[in-house]
């Protein structure tokens, strides 16, 4: 393929560092299987909380700890030895970078306050983008975010981060005619996709998780 390629005057760049690694790690995701749901949310309280500080992420990070804490079961690892569930969130958050996609990790997100989270996601990113991150950084996490709105994409399907056993993937908020309390409204609303390895979560677990979040998310 190579001789074809530079034949063709294209030029080929070795797969190396963290490219290299992301490939290898989705060829074990693609042998799990998987299914996704997908709920609407509401993101009037989401936006109206956001602070000069802090930013749609942050209140996602937060808000998706609590709905892991009250569904252990996604807050997970699966191995062929069996699932082990974590006490405490580790939320992945899933970053581009000029070098390829990352996933650098807020460690106990689910024991931090807001300003925290928002001073640890900036943190991460800022050394994810430098080129800095070190492997305490990328390892750990029980659960990631990997959120696309702020680039247009209105709805897709991510792929489970293994050993993790879920991983939600964030569209972008849009203006939708919708039914509010017995009356028609303009709402911003985003639809979220819930992706599970089917080894370790069933459908009921994961309709749960997405019914909690919502929940936290549009909650006043």
């Amino acid at each position: 393929m190579t001789d074809v390629a530079s034949e063709l005057g294209g030029t080929t760049a070795p797969l190396k560092g963290i490219r290299r690694s992301a490939a290898r790690q989705m060829v074990r995701a693609w042998q799990a299987p998987m299914f996704s749901l997908t709920v609407a949310i509401d993101m009037t309280t989401t936006l109206a909380v956001k602070q000069p500080e802090t930013t749609v992420t942050d209140r996602l990070v937060s808000g998706v700890a609590a709905a892991l804490r009250r569904n252990p079961g996604l807050n997970a690892w699966y191995g062929e030895e069996g699932i082990t569930t974590f006490e405490r969130q580790n939320i992945g958050i899933a970053v581009a970078t000029e070098g390829g996609l990352v996933v650098p990790v807020i460690h106990d997100a689910g024991g931090l306050e807001q300003d925290e989270i928002a001073m640890a996601r900036r943190e991460v990113v800022a050394k994810a983008r430098d080129g800095r991150l070190s492997m305490a950084d990328v390892t750990g996490g029980t659960f990631t975010i990997s959120n696309l709105g702020m680039l247009g994409v209105d709805r897709f399907v991510a792929i489970v981060n293994p050993p993790q056993v879920g991983i939600l993937a964030v569209g972008a908020t849009r203006d939708r005619y919708v039914r509010v309390d017995g009356t028609e409204q303009w709402r911003p609303v985003a639809d979220f996709t819930l992706s599970c390895d089917h080894r370790a979560v069933d459908g009921a677990l994961g309709a749960a998780f997405l019914a909690d979040l919502k929940g936290i998310l549009e909650q006043p």
